[in-house]
């Protein structure tokens, strides 16, 4: 649909009034960030102290799974209760990508820039092919359904490691007991394309969520949304064997969700109160409070120093100075 504006004649007194008005209403959503510093010389590497974050939509679902698209210059994310995933660019502003979405979560691209997305009440890890057709990469274990995979990522090798909590399936009426649930457990799983092999990697997590490898992949960091609200970390072998899991980090407020690693190796987190900020060694650097509860969170922008952020209702970017692992 083509707009018209008509131009209206402004008296010069008018003028100054009217473009400080303008300015203004431009900045409304361009607010300083309240920031907590643990280690400021560390913490300022990555984050500038007087960071600003902006709001780039809200009146949303719950929105999550955010992934920059470097070709098309523009972020996907889901609207889980509004079951689409929508689109944001800096000239679009939010857009539909995909609806119907199942009520897709997490999202990732795959080696070939294919949209990889976790299915709520699909059950399933979906795959967006290049002519718009949507494929099942995943939909079972041992032939029974997963549960509701909820975050996914794609190693360098073309593996797709994805976690499968119960957030997805409804309770039983008038009890605990989730509908459905095939599964023993909540388990994360290493799924091989070329082969069709799925494999439970780690089967002890309560709610496992949030993933991401370190630079060089011989980490996987986990979340554990649950009753333990921490980040896990792993090695990782070269047959995708998964040892030594320690506890990396605990999140004070909330739980962690949604993370990212950057390419020095810090881990970024969603948290309650915002987004926090760790060394490769687990120590916390800072935090950068955001206005509403944070579900998840990627690196992206044309230079890849843009932190959008997915909170409750509202899509944020905040500027930093570091850009994201490759993966």
């Amino acid at each position: 649909m083509r707009t018209t504006t008509a131009k209206l004649a402004v008296p010069p007194m008018k003028t100054s009034l009217l473009a400080a008005l303008a300015l203004l209403a431009s900045t409304a959503s361009l607010f300083a960030a309240e920031v907590l510093i643990d280690r400021p010389a560390d913490f300022a590497r990555c984050v500038a102290p007087d960071v600003t974050v902006k709001k780039l939509a809200g009146d949303l679902g719950f929105i999550e799974g955010p992934v920059w698209n470097k070709d098309g210059h523009f972020l996907v994310f889901s609207d889980i209760p509004n079951d689409e995933i929508k689109r944001w660019s800096a000239s679009g502003g939010v857009t539909t990508f995909r609806k119907p979405s199942q009520n897709a979560n997490g999202n990732t691209l795959d080696l070939a820039g294919r949209l990889l997305s976790c299915e709520h009440s699909g059950r399933r890890v979906a795959r967006l092919e290049k002519d718009g057709s949507l494929q099942t990469v995943v939909d079972s274990f041992e032939g029974k359904k997963l549960n509701s995979p909820n975050d996914v990522v794609v190693q360098s090798n073309g593996w797709i490691w994805f976690t499968d909590p119960e957030y997805g399936l409804k309770n039983k009426p008038g009890s605990k007991e989730k509908a459905d649930k095939q599964q023993a457990g909540n388990y994360v799983y290493r799924h091989d394309p070329k082969t069709g092999a799925t494999t439970a990697v780690v089967r002890d997590f309560v709610q496992p969520n949030g993933l991401a490898f370190s630079p060089d992949e011989k980490k996987l960091y986990i979340a554990d949304s649950g009753t333990p609200r921490h980040i896990r970390v792993f090695d990782v072998s070269s047959s995708g064997a998964l040892s030594n899991g320690r506890v990396f980090c605990t999140i004070d407020q909330g739980g962690p969700d949604g993370i990212r690693v950057d390419r020095d190796g810090r881990v970024w987190s969603s948290a309650g109160d915002g987004v926090h900020v760790f060394a490769a060694d687990g120590t916390r650097l800072g935090k950068i409070l955001v206005p509403e509860s944070p579900a998840n969170l990627c690196f992206g922008g044309d230079d890849g120093k843009t932190l959008f952020i997915t909170a409750r209702k509202s899509l944020y970017s905040v500027p930093v100075k570091v850009t994201g692992a490759a993966r």
